[in-house]
């Protein structure tokens, strides 16, 4: 029998596949063997948090060659220590450390009803402390013109409108094509109401289901999804909401223009 000259590891003196480190920075897109294609969120305790094009979060493990980069296996490790970035708020901006309540000015951000505040207030809050601005629910789009009338606009008193489903042909794009008020400036989303510009994904759900012509919007989702009375429901669409991540984009967009409209400019 011949003898071998190998020793008793059989790989001994072959080249080992060597495997990148790729710091896992904020923002990041890579692939989890499994499927899952998402952005670094953060680290935490030994795993990074992952969030996919839907919004959704996954928590993998940070183990060798355990993502894919561009198609090829890496490992991810933590970020090299670097100055630490500012604090952001809900909505994305920059969070003023001990900030107190910018007296309220005369300008306004009027939205439809008092949940639409609530959601305004639980992303934009901080802005619009630093700000200085007030929103106000309108009780409805129908009392506009009469609202804005009695408010009496002017170069340091203007009036920003979040409306509800306002798309063209609806009842609340004719109301709205009616103000010619430059003081004044009308925003909105195509969205029936104000939760439906909550993400799905962030109550926990795989869609907002179609409501009937003829039933109320909230009572029929209320119905449908087995959430209850409607304020039973909407504690659970407020709860769903941590930053601007949760929101629908045209919700978004229409409430950074009012607040940039209403805001005064960085002199005053």
């Amino acid at each position: 029998m011949r003898s071998h000259s190998y020793g008793s590891d059989v790989l001994a003196g072959s080249r080992k596949r060597v495997i990148p480190e790729v710091p896992a920075e904020p923002g990041l897109v890579v692939e989890e063997p499994g499927g899952f294609c998402g952005a670094v969120v953060r680290l935490e305790h030994g795993t990074v948090v992952l969030e996919d094009r839907h919004g959704k979060h996954r928590v993998f493990p940070l183990s060798r060659a355990g993502f894919l980069l561009e198609g090829k296996p890496v490992t991810l490790v933590p970020a090299k220590s670097a100055p630490a970035k500012p604090a952001a708020s809900a909505s994305g901006s920059v969070k003023v450390a001990g900030l107190r309540a910018r007296t309220a000015r005369d300008s306004r951000i009027w939205v439809e009803g008092k949940h639409d505040a609530e959601l305004v207030e639980r992303v934009w809050g901080h802005d619009l402390r630093v700000e200085g601005v007030v929103v106000e629910p309108l009780d409805g789009v129908d009392v506009l013109a009469d609202r804005i009338e009695e408010f009496g606009t002017g170069p340091g008193r203007k009036l920003g409108v979040l409306v509800d489903h306002l798309v063209a042909g609806s009842k609340e794009s004719r109301l709205v094509e009616a103000i010619r008020d430059e003081h004044v400036l009308v925003t909105g989303h195509p969205y029936v109401d104000i939760w439906q510009a909550v993400k799905p994904a962030s109550v926990g759900i795989r869609a907002w289901p179609v409501v009937p012509k003829g039933l109320p919007w909230k009572e029929g989702i209320c119905s449908a999804l087995g959430w209850g009375e409607p304020y039973e429901g909407w504690q659970r669409v407020l709860a769903g909401v941590r930053s601007y991540r949760d929101l629908e984009t045209p919700l978004i967009g229409a409430v950074e223009r009012l607040i940039d409209f209403v805001a005064p400019p960085p002199e005053e």
